[in-house]
């Protein structure tokens, strides 16, 4: 507490608490924040944006249904809108590692709002005479139904940026594609020499791998649309109107654009975290292919001199405190580092999400905080990847021909010719002698030099077919 700090005192259910006197904040606020000093985090923006919006909407239906009062609805209305407008965010200040099920959060939201609505009623901080947290700000709410609402909308919310910039780089690596698609290099299995490619269906692969993912987070999304709000306690829907369920999906649906749908039964809304783990299992995914696209970029870019080579990454800054010149793949490195978060908080998602028991998951807090959390550097770190990478990748092509006609996979192309045996032995001797295939093939008179020419064309074998000949 800070010397000279201004106080007000007020009291809940245990007793006397000190607030500081200009927070719009409470008692049980303050109690988690002296309880849980624990990582020093605050929510997210669309955390509590979409608290406030689901604040918002239930003082709409409650005024609707005629159980709560226009005048105070309005007023709550009034503070929860300032907040989804970016204001008062500096008053959520409950760590994210905090009370199961989140009902600091939740406390947290109900007490701005209660406040600042009582503000605009002319009420000063801290009074809540006509303007209560629990008994108008939280009407026919619990936290067991508040939070799981919040995490499905702030991950339909988060990734609305996500899907975009994601999209942006799967454009970018079908541009790359097309740019290189003349370029022929070396394949590689196992990190061997293996039949040629071209640096183009690498790139086109990579891409589709993206989209791949992109439709695997869109059918997760989907789930997420289902929400369970009116169940309050334990899906019972104690203390809500019964008409208060239906009207608020429709309500939070014209709200945030989502096409929100009941879950069907809310019981399970309560219990089960599984569709926020499928979400989050869709985005460790994405992360695993993005780590191996960043792994390739850095292999084939290794060097400039003493690795493949291949591809040049655009220079954003100088890469050692200590060798001159040195230009490291800055850009993949803080992908793969991304991708690794993105794995760590899946597998703290998943161990959250089986740790429920009976009505309720009481690990709401960390799922919501880890979704989010991915969501935002999956965001940042490929918005930036994109642009300051991939949209810059040069090709060497000179270095990829070196490697295809230095490569013992273009033996491959003999087998339908001299047989499997003859062409692994000529695969010997040139691993024997430093011989290219090439020439080795014309010293044994294996092929004619017409032959030679179209049966080991680098080209041709990117392509389906036997070189030469016609398939039956």
């Amino acid at each position: 507490m800070s010397e000279g700090q201004a106080w007000r005192i007020e009291h809940d259910s245990l007793g006397e608490v000190r607030v500081p006197a200009e927070a719009l904040y409470g008692a049980q606020t303050q109690r988690a924040v002296e309880n849980f000093p624990v990582s020093g985090l605050r929510p997210y923006p669309a955390w509590i944006v979409t608290t406030a919006v689901v604040k918002r909407a239930a003082a709409e239906v409650n005024m609707a249904l005629g159980q709560l009062d226009p005048q105070i609805g309005q007023a709550i209305v009034r503070a929860a809108q300032e907040i989804v407008a970016g204001q008062w965010h500096d008053q959520f200040v409950v760590d994210p590692f905090q009370a199961g099920a989140g009902t600091s959060h939740n406390m947290n939201a109900n007490e701005v709002i209660a406040n600042r609505a009582g503000e605009l009623l002319g009420e000063p901080r801290g009074t809540y005479c006509r303007v209560h947290p629990n008994d108008q700000v939280n009407m026919a709410q619990s936290t067991n139904d508040v939070i799981p609402t919040v995490i499905r909308i702030s991950a339909l919310m988060a990734l609305r940026e996500l899907l975009p910039i994601l999209r942006g780089l799967e454009s970018a690596l079908r541009s790359k594609a097309q740019q290189f698609d003349p370029i022929v290099k070396a394949g590689r299995t196992h990190l061997q020499d293996a039949v040629p490619v071209r640096l183009g269906q690498e790139f086109g692969a990579y891409a589709q791998a993206v989209a791949h993912d992109i439709a695997r987070i869109e059918r997760a999304a989907e789930d997420m649309k289902r929400i369970g709000i009116g169940g309050t306690a334990t899906g019972t829907g104690l203390n809500s109107d019964p008409r208060y369920h239906p009207e608020m999906v429709k309500r939070l649906l014209a709200l945030t654009g989502f096409d929100l749908r009941s879950s069907g039964n809310l019981f399970e809304s309560m219990q089960s975290m599984a569709d926020p783990a499928h979400l989050s299992a869709a985005l460790r995914t994405l992360a695993v292919t993005l780590d191996r696209i960043a792994n390739d970029l850095r292999l084939m870019s290794s060097g400039p001199k003493t690795g493949l080579a291949e591809i040049r990454l655009p220079p954003v800054q100088p890469g050692s405190s200590i060798m001159p010149g040195k230009v490291n793949p800055v850009m993949a490195e803080m992908l793969n580092m991304v991708c690794f978060q993105v794995m760590g908080n899946d597998l703290t998602i998943t161990l959250a999400a089986q740790a429920g028991q009976l009505e309720l998951n009481v690990m709401m807090p960390i799922i919501g905080h880890n979704l989010l959390h991915a969501i935002l550097i999956l965001t940042n770190g490929v918005r930036v990847f994109t642009e300051r990478c991939v949209r810059g990748i040069e090709a060497d092509e000179e270095r990829c021909r070196a490697w295809v006609e230095d490569s013992m996979g273009i033996s491959t192309a003999l087998n339908p010719y001299v047989g499997y045996e003859a062409a692994a032995k000529v695969v010997r001797e040139a691993m024997v002698t430093g011989k290219s295939i090439r020439q080795i093939v014309r010293e044994r008179g294996l092929l004619s030099e017409e032959e030679l020419e179209e049966v080991l064309s680098p080209r041709g074998m990117t392509e389906p077919g036997v070189r030469g000949k016609r398939l039956p």
